[in-house]
């Protein structure tokens, strides 16, 4: 039941990709479902409120040791996803660069805690996704949506992620797919909401001043989010004034 409606769904999806292509020339993304994103965006801030924010203030006076070490890990599982897609748009040089870095933080690094593949050369660089690797081919965003939990994505970004867990993320594969001895259901579902703790808690000050410092905070999130959804796919190196995924160093005092 589950796999049939996840067809249905990437069908319906994609038909909305094929009408953004159509449509690539136009630079503006339109907000198609305003009243539905809006209500969606309204629940995702209550939810936020009552369990994200407290469990990231939480997650914040946790020793720093742990919670870079916890950082690390997490992104190291990016590289599953990341890979591939550096493959499909054609970079080579950062695929290369990011196996080397997931195996040898995998195993030297333990699990991916530790990252000694910077200090061997191999860089940190910037992840890469399914919709990026989308935008790389000149597919347009579609039209802009809010996903429950989730948060601000598009029609095209919403169909990479379906494919992420159409065997595009090795992660999905090996926990939730084959349901290993080794790896369970709990283990990937778990990762995805430490994931997000950790993005909250990296940016509680940044996100409470967008909040008090915008008219209409829905629509200030909507503009940085496109935004940074073009400089990445652009891998331009100029940030957007937007939430960052960066470093616990940035934050800690």
């Amino acid at each position: 039941m589950i796999k049939n409606l996840k067809i249905i769904t990437s069908i319906i999806l994609i038909q909305f990709l094929v009408v953004s292509t159509i449509n690539a020339e136009e630079k503006e993304v339109k907000d198609c479902f305003e009243k539905i994103n809006r209500a969606t965006f309204a629940f995702n801030m209550a939810l936020d409120k009552v369990l994200f924010r407290p469990v990231a203030l939480g997650y914040r006076k946790l020793p720093s040791p742990i919670r870079t070490g916890t950082s690390n890990a997490l992104n190291n599982l990016t590289n599953l996803v990341t890979v591939p897609n550096n493959i499909l748009q054609g970079d080579f040089k950062a695929a290369g660069n990011n196996t080397a870095r997931f195996i040898i933080n995998t195993t030297i690094g333990i699990i991916g805690i530790f990252d000694p593949a910077n200090i061997l050369g191999f860089e940190k660089l910037e992840k890469e996704d399914y919709g990026q690797t989308f935008g790389t081919m000149g597919i347009g965003e579609g039209c802009y949506l809010v996903l429950p939990v989730i948060g601000p994505s598009t029609v095209r970004d919403t169909v990479g992620s379906l494919i992420s867990l159409s065997g595009g993320d090795a992660w999905y594969n090996v926990t939730i797919r084959n349901d290993t001895n080794y790896f369970k259901e709990s283990d990937y579902y778990f990762s995805k909401l430490s994931e997000g703790v950790d993005f909250r808690a990296k940016n509680l000050e940044s996100f409470d001043s967008l909040k008090k410092n915008s008219v209409d905070f829905y629509a200030t999130v909507r503009s940085l989010y496109l935004q940074d959804r073009k400089r990445k796919i652009n891998n331009l190196k100029i940030k957007t004034d937007t939430l960052d995924d960066g470093d616990w160093e940035s934050i800690d005092k």
